[in-house]
């Protein structure tokens, strides 16, 4: 870590620090252990031309979870903008393998973040970022309209314009916004961590889950099962805790292949053609 921003987090945190450290944690950014005598702390630092609005976005959903008391989420200790670089200084939480008790606490604490709703709509305050793509997040009262205008066609003209996919590949907005009207019951609106696979929590020491790195909106829950699922899924306990809540209704599948297209093009449009084999039966399939 560059000595400019050493300086800038001890007049910050109002302490000195005594070594830091390159850890895990920042696919996008660079992620450092901060170690000082009145504790650890956990900072990403990113010169990005967009840097600054990733740490916001990131520091108003992690608060926007913790101001539920359901789920935990690191503390955000500073988000500031310097000549050089951005950074984003958080809480630090030592982890540890999860229990399926810890699974199984996890499913029931989501189940609670996501019975927080909002009377404006599906949505959110302002935009933000899927990884480091931007996400809409413009208001809508309907679910279907949202989901089609705000996640899927953006990743489409995306993809297009990145000739990741052809014209002929592209589902029209009519055939998108038919297909999920046909597809989404009527929902409300939930909290959504709204990236949550598994490299996006933590279970801390004592066992208790803790979100990170969230893309927060408010939007169908199912959303956050379906990225749950996408790449592998989570302990079977996380799964039966987070049903005694909401039990299935039916068409679980239909609606998990449509939001996890989602994720799936947002993988197409941030690495490559690789992502395209999983794309594409899914438009074939639904539209």
């Amino acid at each position: 870590m560059k000595k400019p921003v050493v300086d800038h987090i001890e007049k910050l945190l109002s302490v000195q620090i005594s070594g830091t450290r390159s850890i895990s944690g920042g696919d996008i950014s660079e992620a450092y252990l901060v170690q000082t005598q009145k504790g650890h702390f956990f900072c990403k630092v990113n010169n990005g031309p967009h840097a600054f609005s990733m740490f916001l976005a990131e520091k108003k959903g992690l608060e926007a979870i913790s101001q539920t008391a359901t789920v935990a989420s690191p503390k955000v200790l500073g988000c500031e903008k310097l000549d050089s670089c951005s950074l984003l200084v958080l809480e630090y939480i030592e982890s540890k393998s999860p229990s399926p008790t810890d699974m199984e606490r996890f499913g029931h604490q989501l189940a609670d973040l996501h019975s927080k709703s909002s009377p404006d709509g599906f949505g959110w305050e302002s935009d933000n970022f899927i990884g480091s793509l931007h996400q809409s997040n413009k208001r809508h009262l309907d679910w279907s309209a949202f989901y089609v205008s705000e996640r899927l066609v953006p990743q489409l003209m995306l993809a297009r314009a990145r000739n990741l996919l052809s014209p002929s590949e592209l589902p029209s907005e009519e055939s998108l916004l038919k297909r999920c009207q046909d597809t989404f019951p009527k929902v409300r609106p939930a909290l959504l961590h709204g990236d949550l696979w598994g490299g996006n929590y933590l279970i801390a020491q004592n066992g208790t889950p803790v979100l990170i790195d969230p893309a927060t909106y408010y939007g169908h829950r199912e959303v956050d099962i379906a990225m749950t699922r996408l790449f592998g899924g989570f302990e079977p306990t996380f799964y039966s805790a987070y049903a005694e809540h909401f039990p299935e209704v039916g068409g679980e599948k239909e609606r998990s292949d449509l939001y996890q297209l989602y994720y799936l093009l947002v993988h197409l449009n941030l690495f490559g053609l690789s992502y395209k084999s999983s794309v594409m039966p899914i438009l074939k399939r639904y539209f």
